[in-house]
């Protein structure tokens, strides 16, 4: 049985936009060398707990930053989150990037590096640990961290899955 993803509309949004890495890519063509840039951008509404990234390549440093942005607003997905952290320990994995999630008590902040805590940052999460293992490229970073945001549940999803009520959870 497929999921259905429901789409979400970036115009309803107040949408914060971060730009996590800047590439200068080059390519060797039969004239010399083709200078262009790729940037990975990550988009969120703190409010509404939505996030999304994307990546744009162009000619220059702007466009591409833009071309990113617009992407990112077409992969935003939902987050559940639970009184200033999240509800349970999750681990995102995309390729050999993988990170561990931990729920934190109030007052601990978000431990994060780099492009983890961009992501982190974007859906509003106040109080979270992380931990980055496997590769740090920020682009497997930034995708695994959504992954395991995306596995998070709520107590009520959760009790419907099990078929139970939801104080016997």
């Amino acid at each position: 049985m497929p999921t259905i993803i429901k789409r979400i509309d970036p115009t309803q949004l107040s949408l914060k936009e971060q730009v996590v890495a800047i590439n200068r890519v080059t390519k060797v063509v039969k004239g010399g060398k083709n200078l262009s840039f790729s940037a990975l951008v990550v988009v969120g509404d703190p409010a509404a707990r939505v996030v999304g990234y994307g990546t744009g390549k162009a000619k220059e440093v702007p466009s591409a930053i833009k071309k990113g942005i617009e992407a990112a607003k077409k992969n935003l997905s939902r987050v559940n989150v639970l009184d200033g952290t999240i509800p349970h320990q999750v681990m995102g994995i995309f390729g050999t990037g993988m990170v561990m999630l931990k729920p934190a008590p109030a007052g601990t902040g978000v431990i994060a590096g780099g492009a983890v805590r961009a992501v982190i940052t974007a859906v509003g999460i106040p109080n979270v640990l992380t931990k980055s293992l496997g590769s740090r490229n920020p682009h497997n970073s930034v995708k695994a961290t959504i992954n395991g945001l995306q596995q998070l549940r709520d107590k009520q999803t959760i009790a419907d899955l099990r078929g139970l009520a939801l104080d016997k959870i």
